[in-house]
């Protein structure tokens, strides 16, 4: 298996030969306003693509974990080729064939393509009121046969769902979306240090993947505090913190 981070949340997943490309973020860096509420008021995404977008067109299939601007932005739903096979949480078929996507899957529970096995998995986009007026959001355990089992858990905090997704599906890569995102009041809605390390702890047989960070204006947990809090923690052999382009192989 190769995972290779684009930047923030945006990867390229190959299992088996069969290529994903998840949550396509595709604006130069500055096109989008600040996310509103934030104490940092800098224009989104802070940094530039590492890859010449083309590269991102020549996948199998794009997931969706959901549709917030810095997972899907309004240049990869204008720019994507509209015949790619789309996967996507069920709350957001309807507007991505909308936008004259043509091959649209919905993922209530488990969906196959090409050999490859997706199952939904669940998440909190943060917690109390902020928590619930986010939009839904959802992670997805990937299964090809030769291929470690992999779980993106996608924008979510350590909770109940996730616990759940370790200990069933017993993955053997968990990519998490950390930074640590939080406006100005109420907690982060994406995953602190504290919840990486527990996920850690919870699926010891597992190797983490940490993206999600430096790239938005309300995520404030960089790759160098992760990393010394994953060293304070004696965590650090077990969390890959991967810079934009970066390529792994598990």
């Amino acid at each position: 298996m190769e995972l290779r981070l684009i930047r923030h949340a945006t990867l390229v997943l190959t299992l088996g030969g069969v290529r994903l490309l998840v949550d396509p973020m595709l604006s130069p860096a500055g096109a989008m306003a600040p996310i509103d509420n934030s104490a940092n008021p800098r224009r989104n995404p802070l940094v530039d693509l590492p890859v010449a977008e083309s590269q991102l067109y020549s996948v199998d299939a794009v997931l969706l974990t959901h549709t917030h601007r810095d997972h899907f932005d309004a240049a990869a739903a204008e720019r994507l080729p509209k015949d790619l096979p789309v996967f996507c949480q069920s709350e957001d078929e309807e507007k991505l064939r909308g936008l004259g996507f043509k091959q649209v899957t919905a993922v209530a529970d488990t969906a196959m393509f090409q050999g490859l096995a997706l199952t939904r998995t669940g998440g909190r986009h943060g917690t109390g009121a902020i928590g619930a007026q986010m939009a839904p959001v959802s992670g997805y355990v990937l299964r090809r046969q030769g291929e470690p089992v992999l779980y993106l858990a996608g924008d979510t905090v350590w909770c109940p769902e996730v616990e759940a997704a370790l200990a069933v599906h017993r993955p053997e890569v968990v990519v998490l979306f950390a930074g640590a995102a939080q406006f100005l009041t109420g907690d982060p809605i994406t995953m602190t240090a504290d919840d990486v390390a527990r996920v850690c702890r919870k699926a010891p047989q597992a190797r983490v993947v940490a993206v999600h960070m430096e790239v938005f204006n309300h995520c404030f947990l960089t790759r160098g505090l992760l990393h010394d809090a994953m060293t304070g923690q004696g965590l650090a052999g077990r969390v890959h913190i991967p810079a934009d382009g970066e390529l792994l192989r598990f």
